[in-house]
């Protein structure tokens, strides 16, 4: 494997999905790691560095949203999760799992091969630098060092998150609709993406320490989206 080849684990206990992705990904040049349970997923994980994870939800020995706690307790890799459920709400907890994408089962490996690589590229973006460190009240935003401050203190954010949060406070005060966020966050569209923009901005606000009811930075436009807004200068209308 040369230095830019890109290195996936892949977590599916169904051995006819994980061989077919894995062929579908080694054809497009990918380096896979594919294991079938969520105990060989969390070894694997600890013993190479990885740029993108694909995990079943429902998976033998350790459950797959037990490997995704366990991994964005030390990393901010994307993650696209696999589940057979196909409820909204069963998605959304992917998502607040710290999940940066998923498939519902049935899905197409070329579907699949397209997610990864659009995560991927959102991933090699984020880490280019966007302009300098930005302070809103006790907020910094570091663009260039791809990291976030709440009162001097470092907060763990994922790749969307960050590049949610970069997106808004790039422009305080202009308002963001969830389909403007979609295109400049994810990249992509699929069903239920106002949930996910939601999801993305509940995970945000937890981690900056952000009240919803009364927000500092990031607020809420009823009908529409969402504004930034920096507390030093007061809120705009």
């Amino acid at each position: 494997m040369n230095s830019t080849t890109k290195r996936i684990l892949l977590v599916e206990d169904e051995k006819n999905i994980r061989e077919a992705v894995t062929a579908y990904l080694e054809k497009e040049g990918y380096w896979v790691t594919a294991v079938e349970d969520g105990k060989d997923a969390i070894d694997e994980f600890g013993k190479h560095d990885f740029d993108t994870i694909i995990l079943d939800l429902m998976l033998p020995k350790v459950s797959g949203e037990k490997v995704c706690k366990v991994i964005r307790d030390t990393s901010d890799v994307p993650i696209i999760m696999l589940t057979a459920k196909g409820e909204i709400e069963d998605r959304i907890i992917g998502l607040e799992l710290g999940a940066d994408d998923y498939l519902v089962k049935p899905f197409s490996p070329r579907e699949l091969v397209a997610r990864v690589r659009a995560l991927l590229r959102r991933a090699n973006s984020d880490r280019e630098p966007l302009r300098e460190a930005m302070e809103y009240g006790e907020l910094t935003i570091d663009m260039s060092g791809h990291k976030v401050l709440v009162n001097g203190e470092e907060v763990d954010l994922t790749a969307s998150e960050f590049k949610l949060l970069a997106t808004l406070s790039r422009y305080p005060g202009r308002v963001y609709s969830r389909m403007e966020l979609v295109e400049k966050v994810l990249g992509y569209d699929f069903e239920g993406y106002e949930r996910t923009i939601d999801s993305h901005v509940k995970n945000l606000r937890a981690k900056l320490g952000d009240n919803p009811r009364d927000p500092k930075w990031l607020h809420t436009v009823h009908g529409v989206g969402y504004r930034f807004e920096d507390p030093s200068k007061g809120e705009r209308g």
